[in-house]
């Protein structure tokens, strides 16, 4: 029989990738209240352990030093330089990486991507980088806009994390809607694809309509027919099929 491979949203940007062994959880942002954003839906549970944290830039909403904390203290951090430089003196093993490193977690291969977003620590932070990555055969973008080397990672996915929405009225530059997203979805061509970034946090007095995690599944359905969508609620899971 193989090892389990298992996707789990929990919302936002927040995803733990079970790949054989390993596990590894994206930009974790876990607490109720973040700065200006209410979550509207559960706060997780122990999460145990983990043998890497991804973090894709250094945004309130991406990196979160609070819900660090809760995490396994055992477990290291991989992130683009200016994210790694705001974790600096936080008792945990920090890899700072740029677009096309490589590391090792947990026997599984994590590539960096490129992104295109500003990453910076706002409002004091200097301009910083984003990136995304692949583990294993999952893609996760953390915030991108679509680009065109997307296509470069065609026919090597088991799965692909895209982000459809944000936490205000409407996305700005260096983010994806439900139409853009599944743009980047057709470059890309996983064998599944789960919307992410959508329907946790929204600002404070912002109440926000529509669904973007079924108008994604919509557009795709017409811009990348073959690819499998998934449209979970927070703290569902969903079976990597496919191994890369």
């Amino acid at each position: 029989m193989s090892a389990r491979r298992r996707l789990t949203w929990l919302g936002h940007a927040t995803v733990v990738l079970e790949l054989g062994s390993a596990r590894l959880i994206t930009d974790p942002v876990l607490r109720t209240r973040v700065a200006h954003l209410r979550r509207d839906v559960p706060e997780p549970g122990e999460l145990g352990r983990f043998d890497g944290i991804l973090l894709s830039h250094a945004h309130l909403d991406h990196l979160d030093k609070a819900s660090l904390r809760r995490l396994d203290p055992t477990a290291p951090v991989v992130a683009p330089e200016g994210a790694a430089r705001a974790l600096r003196g936080t008792g945990r093993t920090l890899h700072a990486v740029a677009r096309g490193d490589e590391v090792e977690l947990g026997g599984v291969r994590v590539r960096t991507v490129p992104a295109v977003h500003d990453g910076r620590r706002v409002p004091f932070g200097q301009a910083a980088s984003a990136v995304g990555y692949v583990a294993g055969g999952v893609y996760f973008a953390g915030d991108t806009e679509p680009y065109a080397e997307m296509s470069e990672l065609a026919g090597t996915l088991g799965a692909a994390l895209l982000p459809v929405s944000g936490w205000g009225p409407k996305v700005g530059p260096g983010h994806m809607d439900p139409h853009a997203a599944a743009e980047a979805l057709a470059l890309l061509q996983p064998a599944l694809a789960v919307p992410i970034h959508w329907g946790t946090y929204r600002r404070i007095g912002h109440q926000p309509g529509g669904d973007p995690g079924r108008e994604f599944a919509e557009h795709a359905a017409r811009l990348a027919p073959k690819v499998r969508v998934e449209v979970l609620e927070p703290g569902g899971s969903v079976e990597i099929t496919r191994a890369v």
